[in-house]
């Protein structure tokens, strides 16, 4: 997964996921101008399964991430990167399963297929459990991350997951102990994002400390 080659940067001229603008405006009567993306909203869900007491998470290479841990150079006119010295391990992620919505589907619904394609469990639409709606990238897109948190079982699991080959996803699930995704939160030598460690807060807050 995180054998990456042959990375070039071109500008992005047109893209079905992200929309450039930029804003002019007043504010207290002074003029000011602000670049930012409309983009589709999006959902998470932090599953936990409960017949092994285990958090599951999803990993994955993020060009974003990696292209923003690197330094690119320009050759014969294109900006590239050297995989010799930026390997692609640096645009590794852990997250929690997620989707964009750009489906006319209630959120719930998105959630529920998310799950099954990415981490392979089949889960009841009443398992889902919402934990808030929240801003995601106030600087650059301003999008809605619709949060959830579901259970699981071992008999729930009815595919591999891995996310969708037609997609070009390609995603491993990865199990951590209720101790271990505590480690997680903190564990700067990780590329995870707040969703993720406001989600475990929530978690340790809400379903382990009432629980066990």
């Amino acid at each position: 997964m995180d054998n990456i080659n042959n990375v070039t940067v071109t500008s992005c001229e047109n893209s079905k996921f992200l929309k450039p603008k930029r804003i002019h405006y007043q504010q207290n009567g002074v003029n000011k101008i602000w670049d930012a993306m409309t983009v589709h909203d999006g959902v998470a869900i932090l599953l936990f399964n409960t017949t092994r007491n285990v958090l599951i998470f999803v990993r994955q290479f993020r060009p974003a991430i990696y292209i923003n841990s690197v330094k690119t150079e320009i050759k014969d006119g294109i900006e590239t990167v050297d995989t010799n010295l930026y390997p692609g391990s640096l645009g590794m992620t852990i997250e929690l399963c997620a989707g964009i919505i750009d489906k006319n589907k209630p959120v719930p619904e998105i959630a529920k297929e998310e799950i099954l394609e990415e981490c392979g469990y089949e889960v009841p639409l009443e398992n889902l459990r919402k934990i808030t709606t929240c801003r995601n990238g106030v600087g650059t897109t301003g999008g809605l991350l619709h949060l959830y948190y579901a259970e699981v079982t071992d008999d729930m699991k009815v595919g591999a997951g891995g996310g969708l080959i037609t997609e070009g996803e390609m995603i491993s699930v990865v199990e951590m102990s209720v101790d271990e995704g505590r480690k997680l939160m903190f564990d700067e030598t990780v590329n995870r994002v707040h969703g993720l460690i406001f989600a475990i807060y929530w978690f340790l807050d809400n379903i382990w400390k009432n629980g066990n």
